[in-house]
């Protein structure tokens, strides 16, 4: 059992690729060893601005032979495939190969190959080069002296196998056991012969941490200790953490002091400031929302004041860029939102919907259609709309576009806007992900549905929808905010005629058409325009449903009924998942699965008669479980009737579980194909009544099972 200690040492890898690299050289690196046979113990990888590191643990020494048996053709087949079996095979005469018998198949040539095994050594000195040729960077270059590409110049290739180096040479780097550690407290080179040596002298000596884990940890330590001494606390920021990992092979926390006097800007631009630019960490003081006059940053550097020369370079260029924050903020202030807004109208949003200004018109509109729909005031809905994409021709969102919204709340705020329209439009882009809140308040309901929807009946509308997995628009992303947003408020919204007058306005570029055959056109393009967009949100509501645990094939039955209420939806799912799980709602659906077969069997041999109907003159002549399902099935859908209209999903199950027993006796005691035509035709209208009757809940042929 031997050791081999990898590592590929380079010039600073960007933070973002760090973590994806370490698990992409490890799955690479055990791949071809297990390809080549090999075994062994343990296997992990480490990562850090200037290198990837990886050790197998208890590797073995060697592959073990192998006898392989290669199959050939029939004794007597043709030359050519003789010939063919013996260059596949490596043998030169047919006489090499072994006979064996089939009784079935009769006598075939088998060839037994001994293949035997490598040594370790040479698998890794054929592997590692593969390896680094082919790895995949997001971005890489090319050296100017060779063809070798990686994310920076790659520089030394520490190689060791069992305390020896594997010679191997890539685009001119030649392996060894040299490394080196922080350029400045303990740069080396050091001679490394293990894991266990290559960590205790870089670790020691050379002032490098070497795990991810490792730096995280020791960040964080730093910055409670920092903060624990000034009486703050850290504003968590886990991306922020997740970069200076990266950057620092040595992290010392050092706590600065900005001028108290920018702290009359608001949070938000303070703290992308010092993300953004600078990778500082924004701290408070305990129990409170606020900002301290104080950052965190994170060095390379131990240095000899404690980092009082850090802390005081930092805090100049802070002071810099929180300057410019405040020009931007002072000038915006001075141009209202109405004065923005009118510029919209000259920036495009997409040629085939117009321009900025255009989409907010049609916003406002539907803003003001949803409003009373959810609860909110429409005269506050549309101008929380007219006003919501004002602020993206603010300087200030212009220096930093991830404030969207959230300057245009502080601008509404100081020009007096009502507090419910100043929050609308800094939500309405909510959620932009799977872990952001939505909007709750009424009018920041009404517009984030509104800017949503619009975006999704427009792209619609121009042909533009996601394929695969390529959504350049995020229409996947606003679909699931409609449905996230609808849900978790629980407002009842019919999603059909909203899509379908919202079609209205983009059909023809919102002209009338001048006939009557131009109508009729331009409706059916938008039904069908809506039926598709539709089935869009089912399948981002059952995506919210299947991470809920639920099924989708229930979401499919529901939706089969043409319900688009997806609170209604919702409650219908929940309410036949349960009724399934019972001994009734399963041999009902058996029942069901049954009725439907044999109604599809006769259909493929010509199309039911239409208006089938059963005559009860005919039931009453039939046997007993005939009249007892024809009489459950009529006392069923009349009972249907009232949970259905008091959306009492569960009641209707019950009323469907009392259908369980008339339709098992039924299939057990009486035969459907009667050589009586009429009785047959009569039990065929029998079993289309109980369909129907089902159909009432739900679609129960799209339900697996």
């Amino acid at each position: 059992m031997a050791e081999l200690l990898l590592e590929l040492f380079s010039e600073e890898i960007p933070a973002r690729m760090q973590a994806k690299a370490e698990a992409d050289l490890l799955a690479a690196l055990t791949a071809r060893l297990k390809e080549a046979g090999l075994s062994w113990k343990s296997a992990f990888a480490v990562s850090g601005p200037r290198r990837l590191t990886a050790v197998i643990e208890g590797l073995d020494a060697r592959s073990a032979d192998v006898r392989e048996e290669k199959k050939g053709p029939k004794v007597g087949a043709p030359e050519q495939a003789i010939a063919g079996f013996l260059r596949g095979a490596g043998l030169t005469s047919i006489d090499q190969a072994s006979i064996v018998s089939d009784p079935k198949k009769g006598d075939s040539y088998v060839a037994y190959i001994s293949v035997p095994g490598r040594d370790a050594v040479d698998v890794i000195a054929e592997a590692v080069p593969a390896i680094v040729r082919g790895f995949n960077w997001p971005k890489s270059m090319r050296t100017a002296e060779g063809d070798l590409r990686w994310v920076r110049p790659l520089q030394k290739i520490v190689c060791i196998l069992d305390g020896a180096v594997v010679p191997l040479e890539v685009g001119g780097i030649v392996s060894g056991n040299l490394t080196e550690g922080h350029r400045v407290h303990g740069r080396g080179p050091y001679t490394v012969k293990s894991w266990a040596d290559y960590k205790k002298q870089l670790e020691g000596k050379g002032h490098v941490i070497l795990s991810r884990e490792g730096r995280r940890a020791r960040i964080l330590q730093g910055i409670a200790d920092a903060c624990g001494k000034a009486g703050l606390e850290l504003v968590p920021d886990e991306g922020l953490l997740e970069e200076v990992t990266g950057l620092a092979e040595w992290p010392v926390v050092v706590l600065g002091q900005m001028d108290p006097s920018f702290l009359d800007l608001p949070p938000e631009v303070i703290k992308l400031s010092m993300r953004t630019h600078q990778k500082y960490f924004a701290v408070r003081r305990p129990g409170t929302e606020g900002l301290a006059p104080n950052f965190i940053v994170v060095a390379n550097i131990t240095a000899s004041d404690s980092g009082a020369a850090i802390a005081e370079g930092n805090a100049r260029v802070l002071s810099a860029r929180l300057s410019d924050a405040r020009f931007f903020w002072e000038k915006d202030k001075a141009t209202p939102l109405d004065v923005m807004a009118e510029k919209l109208k000259t920036i495009a949003f997409k040629e085939e919907l117009g321009s900025l200004g255009d989409k907010v018109e049609r916003v406002a509109a539907l803003a003001r259609e949803l409003a009373p729909k959810v609860g909110a005031d429409p005269d506050l809905a549309e101008r929380a709309a007219r006003l919501a994409k004002a602020d993206l021709v603010s300087e200030m969102v212009g220096e930093f576009p991830e404030l969207q919204g959230v300057m245009g709340r502080y601008y509404a705020l100081s020009a007096s806007e009502k507090p419910n329209v100043a929050d609308a439009i800094r939500d309405h882009y909510k959620p932009q992900g799977p872990n952001d809140a939505v909007p709750s308040e009424p009018v920041a309901v009404a517009v984030a549905l509104a800017d949503k929807l619009d975006t999704l009946v427009g792209f619609w509308a121009i042909d533009e929808k996601p394929t695969g997995s390529k959504d350049p628009f995020a229409l996947r992303r606003a679909a699931l905010g409609v449905v996230r947003i609808v849900l978790e408020n629980q407002n009842r919204l019919k999603l059909r005629p909203v899509l379908m007058d919202h079609n209205g306005t983009l059909i023809d570029a919102g002209s009338k058409p001048a006939s009557k055959e131009a109508l009729l056109q331009a409706y059916d393009k938008s039904a069908s325009l809506s039926a598709d967009l539709l089935s869009f949100f089912a399948d981002r509501l059952k995506q919210v449903l299947r991470d809920q645990g639920k099924r989708h094939d229930l979401i499919d039955a529901v939706f089969a009924l043409g319900e688009d209420d997806l609170v209604l939806i919702v409650k219908r799912v929940e309410a036949l998942g349960a009724f399934l799980e019972t001994e009734d709602g399963a041999t009902l659906l058996a029942g069901y699965k049954r009725a439907a077969n044999i109604l599809k069997a006769e259909e493929k041999k010509g199309a039911l008669p239409e208006n089938l109907s059963v005559d009860p003159a005919l039931i009453a002549k039939g046997p007993a479980a005939e009249q007892a399902l024809w009489k459950s099935v009529t006392t069923a859908e009349t009972a249907l009737e009232a949970p259905l209209a008091k959306e009492d999903f569960a009641g209707a199950m019950k009323v469907l579980a009392g259908l369980r027993a008339p339709v098992d006796a039924f299939f057990e005691g009486v035969m459907v194909n009667d050589s009586d035509a009429a009785v047959r035709a009569n039990r065929l209208a029998l079993l289309v009544a109980v369909r129907d009757a089902l159909h009432k809940v739900a679609d129960f042929s799209k339900i697996e099972g």
